[in-house]
């Protein structure tokens, strides 16, 4: 008779090696509103049909658990947005839209881990300055294109690319972050349309001369 105080992992949760299986786990009972401070190791272990000190095998603790679901998230999104760049003669804007229609993408399919990133950025320094270490290599990632327009004329000169990164960048984050967890999804193409509009004409192509 199956326990009435626990839901059996899925089938596919199962058959994944044991590592992932706890990412899976830990994962899913966030999905479910278990909040990451709420979450003991000892549940997780039980939900990932695991020893506890399996569990431990594979992780130092649960900030190093957060870390590692933290890093994929990064990984997926930072990497999806660092790969663009602006192509003469392109819908700029177009394009970098559809950019973030992905990022959006991401960030809902994840936005139990990084509201528990959030959660526990908030007292943790370890997970904060993590995070912030993601976020400072998206920066620079900008950062670099933004000199780059400047050196080609494209860009205004009394442009600051260290702020204006750090706002679209820093600002992008909280806004996605706000977002995803504000909205059922029916704006998602709006926030994408305006991302995009910000970033492109805020930073890579703000009209020379418009602010002298």
């Amino acid at each position: 008779m199956p326990s009435i105080t626990r839901r059996p992992s899925g089938g596919a949760e199962r058959r994944l090696p044991t590592e992932a299986r706890i990412l899976a786990t830990t994962r899913r009972l966030l999905a479910e509103g278990v909040t990451f401070t709420e979450l003991g190791v000892q549940r997780i272990a039980r939900e990932a049909e695991v020893a506890r000190s399996t569990f431990y095998t594979h992780f130092a603790d649960k900030t190093q658990l957060l870390l590692r679901l933290a890093e994929s998230v990064s990984q997926t999104s930072f990497g999806v947005a660092t790969t663009w760049r602006p192509t003469p003669g392109e819908d700029a804007v177009g394009s970098l839209t559809e950019v973030f229609r992905q990022v959006i993408r991401i960030y809902r399919e994840h936005a139990a881990v990084l509201a528990a990133i959030n959660e526990v950025g908030a007292y943790d320094p370890v997970v904060r300055e993590f995070w912030a270490s993601r976020l400072e290599q998206f920066t620079r990632n900008t950062e670099a294109l933004v000199r780059a327009d400047q050196e080609n004329g494209l860009a205004p000169r009394d442009l600051d690319p260290v702020q204006a990164s750090l706002l679209v960048v820093l600002g992008g984050d909280r806004y996605l972050t706000h977002h995803i967890a504000t909205d059922d999804g029916s704006g998602d193409e709006s926030a994408a349309r305006e991302l995009a509009a910000t970033w492109w004409y805020g930073v890579y192509r703000r009209p020379i001369g418009q602010f002298a």
